[in-house]
């Protein structure tokens, strides 16, 4: 808990459940031991379209943060925020070389993971029914894939536990949700990112993000 009780976490909102991006946020608050509260919200639902929604966040996606007077979205954003504001030191370095590696992991795991990969495959493969099928889109996407997460992979060949060392950090937030994410999709995995993601997935305050993150 972040010691200022119901006070600050009727202050700190988070709005969204269900799906990958929604999780970063509720995993890091968790982590963080903040008080919150959640608001429900699912995409594609009509929730997201509300003139009150549209008002806090006029792109109409989740997740979205609101700390106080604060309204933040897009998700590797509102990890990184949290972490720098009430983090101490836990989720992400104080400077450095460490902070540089960070902020590159980030930054490879939103565009070339997330954005040119994997959610590709969410519009053209699991909602091919609202954006269409694209197959030619969808198999370069899993190739891209495999080629940077092979060769990524190297990187955490070292024995590491964690992307940046021993200590867990948002970059391990958003790669977590994304190789989740690649799974259920069916895309090989190599191996040494399988253990990681055994490592990631067996922390306490990953199941109860888990359990946040469910749809009502």
């Amino acid at each position: 808990m972040d010691g200022d009780g119901t006070a600050m976490a009727n202050k700190r909102t988070l709005w969204g459940v269900g799906s990958s991006r929604a999780l970063r946020g509720h995993w890091a608050l968790i982590e963080l031991g903040l008080e919150y509260r959640s608001e429900r919200i699912q995409s594609r639902s009509g929730e997201t379209e509300t003139p009150a929604y549209r008002r806090l966040n006029p792109r109409g996606k989740i997740p979205v943060l609101e700390d106080g007077p604060l309204v933040l979205s897009e998700s590797a954003a509102i990890v990184t925020y949290l972490a720098e504001t009430y983090g101490n030191g836990h989720l992400i370095p104080a400077g450095g070389a460490a902070r540089a590696r960070y902020f590159e992991w980030i930054s490879f795991i939103s565009m070339e993971i997330d954005a040119t990969a994997l959610y590709v495959l969410r519009r053209h493969e699991a909602l091919a029914h609202i954006y269409g099928d694209a197959p030619a889109a969808n198999a370069a996407a899993r190739g891209y894939f495999d080629r940077m997460i092979t060769a990524a992979a190297r990187d955490i060949e070292d024995g590491r536990e964690y992307l940046l060392g021993p200590e867990f950090s948002g970059a391990d937030i958003l790669m977590t949700t994304c190789l989740d994410w690649a799974v259920s999709y069916g895309i090989r995995v190599p191996e040494p990112w399988l253990a990681y993601l055994a490592r990631a997935t067996a922390r306490p305050a990953h199941a109860r993000a888990v359990a946040a993150n469910e749809v009502p």
